[in-house]
């Protein structure tokens, strides 16, 4: 018998020994087995070691319309810091950008405005001006937050701005009196940080902060559980309280750590498994993660001296990662053909 004639459930299991470089010279074989080979299924329990790939530690697959084979290929770039450099947009004065991806689309905030940019779904390259703008403020958006229906800014003028995705409705909830640093919404439910020491919990339909939370220190950045049973705030560390609390959605303090590092992290994403991209507030300074290791695994400096900013916000697909800095936002295109996967 054939290799090609053993029953497919056979073949998956000879094949789940097999590491990436096998499979990729073992789909050379014939046209049968490439095709075969090429099935998400095979590839699948290699995706969830390798980093990037859309595989989340649950199962969840973030990214279905791409093959499995071809995520494998471009997360052995991310591995090894093969990519392509880019600075799609520059600005003159120096703002403080914040970024969030969704799909095809790139929302990037410059002073009062947020920016809706089409990404080239080929290239990944950057429409050169934005299809839509949303704005509202009176002073400079600090974060901006995206759910399905609705983008929600915090400014510098202390407001929180609800804007529908689907229409031109606006709504404003005014509860801060300095600037609003961070927030986040899921379901929504909307946790905001300020200047003013407080946090403060809203709904969609409500004008007037559910609950005012004294934090007795600035706070500069929030993330609700996706359970929406608690949330986690992160403060300046400038008094003697612990900078980074869990709190439940009853304004207790359930948890509390210090603080154990010296340099300054303006923002981190994670891929849902084992990578995390990490911006910091020298020389543009972006390093990916992988949990698994002590070891900073690959590092990418954006500016440089004397022109040196924080990454104040970086956001990552399957294959690109764009980093805002004060003047300008850079990409990095991680699709390059490694050798060893065909």
């Amino acid at each position: 018998m054939l290799l090609s004639q053993l029953p497919e459930d056979v073949l998956y299991h000879v094949w789940s020994y097999l590491d990436y470089k096998s499979l990729s010279r073992l789909s050379q074989v014939c046209k049968t087995i490439y095709h075969f080979i090429n099935r998400d299924t095979v590839w699948r329990k290699i995706a969830k070691e390798f980093l990037n790939t859309g595989i989340t530690r649950n199962g969840t697959d973030i990214y279905p319309s791409i093959p499995l084979k071809e995520r494998v290929k471009i997360a052995q770039n991310w591995y090894d810091g093969v990519c392509k450099r880019a600075i799609p947009l520059k600005w003159k004065t120096k703002l403080l950008p914040w970024l969030q991806l969704d799909g095809d689309t790139l929302f990037l905030s410059q002073a009062a405005d947020i920016g809706a940019y089409h990404l080239h779904k080929d290239s990944g390259r950057l429409q050169r001006n934005p299809y839509e703008i949303y704005s509202g403020h009176k002073g400079d958006v600090c974060r901006f937050v995206l759910t399905d229906s609705h983008l929600i800014s915090g400014g510098s003028d202390g407001k929180i701005l609800v804007h529908s995705r689907r229409s031109d409705m606006l709504v404003e909830l005014s509860g801060h009196n300095q600037e609003v640093n961070c927030l986040d919404s899921k379901d929504r439910l909307i946790i905001s940080g300020s200047r003013d020491r407080t946090a403060r919990i809203w709904t969609l339909t409500s004008s007037c902060p559910r609950d005012t939370i004294p934090m007795y220190d600035r706070v500069w950045s929030v993330a609700i559980s996706p359970t929406l049973r608690s949330f986690v705030t992160g403060t300046a560390c400038c008094e003697n309280f612990s900078p980074l609390r869990i709190w439940d959605v009853e304004r207790k303090c359930v948890m509390e750590w210090e603080e154990p590092h010296d340099s300054t992290l303006y923002c981190i994403q994670t891929d849902g498994n084992h990578m995390i991209a990490s911006g910091s507030s020298h020389y543009g300074v972006v390093r990916l993660w992988d949990k698994r290791q002590t070891e900073c695994l690959q590092f990418f400096q954006l500016s440089s001296h004397p022109v040196s900013s924080p990454v104040y916000c970086l956001r990552f697909s399957n294959s690109h990662l764009y980093a805002a800095l004060a003047t300008s936002l850079h990409s990095l295109d991680f699709r390059q053909s490694p050798s060893y996967i065909r």
